[in-house]
């Protein structure tokens, strides 16, 4: 089991809704009351027929929180949860009333915390060291990531701390979280960080439910020994990839968590990497391309694709594939390609790889860009012919569309409209949503369509086999 905790944040309209709530939590160690958006709120009345230690918190609308009322409010219900004995009262560094209740407690079960939504405080560590002074059993610090690497901004805590904290009710502990979809592995992995527990929920930048990070990452099972990979791109916060790749894993045995990686910034990624350190990556929009150059050994498939979707470690950095190729592929192996007419809406490492694999079926390929020297460099892979704009009605017989119009949250949007659309079979890499306009209007003009989902599943099961040898 790991040695870190789940705390379940509640949120709720009442007293008596928060109590609920409360009770449902199910599978983690500890709670978190949030008194703040509570009508009537009530910290004798919240803590009252807890199972579960609680940490009672009244977090003002400066700190990010939903109370607007007056300080001394804030404060009496904070006094009152003492009074009660909550297992922790979580008060703000910045609150006027800190002293008086850290002096009331002497520290114990007091949680001195610090929310930054715009970013990282200005000299952590002295932060830190200050917070530690009060006395207080746990320092908080969350602070919002804008990089990957934003994440170590709390690196050297732990030991500054000079201490530990294995459980609700000892002393001498931090906690971090790095809020927002760059902050994610600090949520997965708070061991990796020196953190005591993490927040679950959804009332947060980044918090993941508790039965997702209790199912999908397996976050009971995690320890120092567990090998970390994950999915890399401009927009993997929302991937289904992790739900992919952690089932593969548990369904192979394999001691491995897989996680969202989300950045603006290759470079952001090859440094976050090598830190934590990361074993393999799936490579996404719109990193394929670069993520090839960035690799010191790349396959006979990655460079005859130009572009890599699938990074491994190596002892001279990272080794690289694609398996894009079968996996386009694997959902149309009924279809003869041979002599066929293959249409390719885009001209990126998606594009690269369809062109490719169509090819080498003997397709007849046609790229279609916004730029024109792009879609020829694409069609080149394929001995085929690029153009601008979009294909014409009647002038394929499987059309695919490689690039992202049409994805969540932008599902409204279509790279074709539905009069070019008539016979034959339309393909869209798009996978979220599962049905997309294009694939909808398609169906509507006698098209046979295939989603991007099928693609993903495909090309997602090849890359565990060459992470790690095991067959899912």
């Amino acid at each position: 089991m790991g040695d870190r905790l789940i705390c379940q944040t509640v949120t709720a309209r009442t007293t008596a809704e928060l109590r609920e709530r409360r009770d449902a939590a199910a599978g983690v160690d500890l709670v978190e009351l949030r008194l703040d958006g509570v009508a009537d709120p009530d910290a004798r009345g919240a803590l009252d027929g807890r199972r579960l230690p609680a940490i009672v918190t009244c977090r003002p609308v400066w700190e990010g929180g939903a109370f607007s009322g007056s300080e001394e409010e804030r404060h009496r219900l904070l006094e009152q949860a003492v009074e009660a004995g909550a297992e922790y009262v979580d008060v703000e560094w910045r609150a006027g009333f800190r002293d008086s209740l850290i002096g009331r407690t002497s520290g114990a079960g007091l949680i001195v915390s610090v929310h930054d939504f715009a970013g990282i405080p200005d000299d952590l560590l002295s932060l830190h060291r200050a917070m530690r002074q009060t006395g207080a059993s746990i320092c908080k610090l969350a602070f919002t990531a804008r990089r990957l690497t934003d994440v170590f901004a709390a690196d050297g805590l732990a030991k500054d701390a000079g201490s530990r904290t294995t459980g609700p009710g000892r002393v001498g502990g931090t906690v971090v979280i790095a809020m927002g979809t760059a902050g994610m592995a600090t949520r997965v992995l708070p061991g990796r960080f020196h953190s005591q527990w993490t927040y679950a929920g959804d009332c947060a930048p980044g918090q993941i439910p508790a039965e997702r990070l209790l199912t999908e990452f397996r976050f009971r099972e995690i320890t120092p020994a567990t090998a970390v990979y994950g999915v890399v791109g401009s927009r993997s916060g929302g991937s289904r990839s992790p739900s992919l790749h952690n089932a593969a894993f548990r369904a192979a045995g394999v001691d491995a968590v897989y996680l969202p990686l989300e950045t603006a910034d290759f470079s952001d990624f090859l440094a976050f990497a090598d830190r934590l350190p990361l074993l393999g990556a799936s490579v996404t929009m719109p990193f394929k391309e670069v993520a090839m150059a960035c690799a010191a050994e790349v396959d006979d498939i990655g460079r005859a694709v130009g572009a890599v979707n699938t990074l491994r470690r190596v002892s001279a950095g990272w080794s690289a594939t694609n398996t894009d190729v079968d996996g386009f592929l694997d959902p149309i192996r009924d279809l003869p390609l041979r002599g066929r007419r293959v249409a390719i809406i885009g001209a990126g490492g998606a594009a690269r790889a369809v062109a490719v694999a169509a090819g080498r079926c003997g397709a007849r390929v046609s790229v279609f860009g916004r730029h024109l020297g792009r879609a020829r460099l694409v069609a080149a892979l394929a001995d085929g012919d690029a153009f601008e704009g979009v294909p014409g009605r009647g002038s394929w017989d499987l059309l695919v569309n490689a690039t992202p119009v049409g994805a969540s949250p932008d599902v409204d949007r279509t790279p074709v409209d539905a009069e070019r659309l008539e016979g034959g079979v339309v393909y869209d890499l798009v996978y979220d949503p599962p049905v997309t306009r294009l694939m909808r209007e398609a169906r509507a003009a006698g098209c046979r369509t295939v989603g991007g989902l099928d693609m993903l599943v495909a090309q997602a099961q090849r890359q565990n086999e060459w992470w790690t040898g095991a067959r899912s």
